[in-house]
């Protein structure tokens, strides 16, 4: 039987950058309206449509009319009137008729590829807003102006757009990085302790499996980042992002294989999160997770007794709990067991788990003992009463 074929290969670049700014909408701040100025090819105002997280509306009532008056002194970019007005938290990924929501605003305001969809918000409704532009036209350039701590140094930084489906955690989404980042720090005042604490889980994450002098620096500082130094906090984002970019383009963006060793301490919170309904924080349930891997690194010999007192102590100084009682494992019919299988089945059938050999070395493992996970959700519940 003769067999021909033709094969393509083409390489496909990205690039964007990540703004630490204080204020981005008062007039005399430029870095919004320079970036769009430098990113303009035509003499047609780029149409600028806004998405905004409703808790940071509401925590910033004057935040609507600051963005008409700083766009009002810039002709030369096109702010749409219509600004739509979501909810915040995991219920926007939830809810499908919010990403209908958009994708009709995009629509009737005939927003096109050249134009900008700008999602203001945490990181729920900068996945659901960054999906959104994603498949609208195949996609529209995309800003995202993270406003909590988790967002600014995680999830907003990287290239990833999502909502939950079928009761699964990021079930449909995509690949497709904004075109801009700007952090701006004034929205982290009036966050709720609970959203300041939280956030900081994920610094804990990449610190435990990249840098050990941040997680030793993170030890340090963990009262005043527990009583909301403002100083320490920008340092923590800052590096923060700046490790999480550093990954994004050291290896596997897009996640085409099965290592994803920023997922750790994942795969148990995307589990808890569920089995409360969402009605815990992300942050709060990394938290958690990262525990139980820590303890499980211990028990399998692979992490001091030391470097697990640490990893522990800075959850606890934080302020965040490290266990669950959801979380506790009574046989293989446990639901923490079913999330590990859940995890596998996401990566695509081959379970790919971030543990810990040393803070600051993560080890990649395809197994996890039942028995042993059992035993680290027991040992975690025994020390919190004690």
């Amino acid at each position: 039987m003769e067999t021909d074929f033709l094969q393509q290969s083409f390489n496909v670049r990205f690039d964007y950058k990540v703004y630490f700014t204080t204020h981005l909408f008062n007039s005399d701040n430029p870095v919004l309206q320079e970036f769009l100025s430098v990113q303009k090819k035509s003499d047609i105002p780029p149409k600028i449509f806004f998405v905004l997280d409703e808790r940071v509306v509401a925590h910033h009532p004057d935040l609507i009319s600051r963005i008409k008056s700083y766009f009002q002194a810039f002709p030369s970019l096109h702010l749409m009137d219509d600004m739509l007005i979501i909810p915040g938290g995991e219920v926007a990924k939830n809810d499908e008729h919010l990403l209908h929501q958009i994708i009709v605003a995009v629509n009737n305001n005939k927003i096109d590829r050249h134009s900008y969809l700008v999602a203001v918000g945490g990181g729920s409704v900068l996945d659901l807003a960054g999906y959104a532009a994603a498949i609208s036209h195949r996609g529209i350039r995309h800003i995202r102006i993270p406003t909590t701590v988790l967002s600014q140094n995680d999830s907003g930084v990287g290239v990833k757009n999502g909502v939950n489906y079928f009761n699964k955690k990021n079930f449909l989404g995509t690949f497709a990085p904004p075109v801009a980042v700007f952090n701006d720090f004034h929205f982290l005042t009036t966050l709720e302790d609970v959203d300041w604490r939280s956030g900081i889980s994920e610094a804990i994450k990449v610190a435990l499996i990249k840098d050990a002098s941040f997680f030793h620096w993170l030890t340090d500082n963990a009262a005043l980042l527990a009583n909301r130094d403002m100083p320490a906090m920008k340092y923590l984002i800052r590096h923060c992002a700046d490790l999480h970019m550093q990954h994004i383009r050291s290896g596997d963006p897009f996640e085409m294989g099965s290592s994803r060793p920023l997922d750790f301490g994942h795969w148990s919170a995307h589990k808890l999160e569920q089995l409360t309904n969402f009605n815990i924080r992300h942050g709060e349930a990394v938290a958690i997770g990262i525990a139980l891997d820590s303890v499980y690194s211990y028990l399998s010999n692979r992490l001091s007794k030391e470097a697990l007192d640490q990893i522990l102590n800075l959850i606890k100084t934080l302020g965040l709990d490290i266990t669950h009682p959801l979380l506790e494992v009574n046989g293989d019919k446990s639901p923490l067991i079913e999330g590990l299988e859940e995890f596998r089945e996401h990566l695509g059938g081959k379970l790919t788990i971030t543990l810990l050999n040393g803070i600051g070395k993560g080890e990649e493992v395809h197994e996890m003992d039942g028995a042993l996970i059992q035993q680290a959700s027991q040992w975690l519940k025994n020390i919190n009463h004690n």
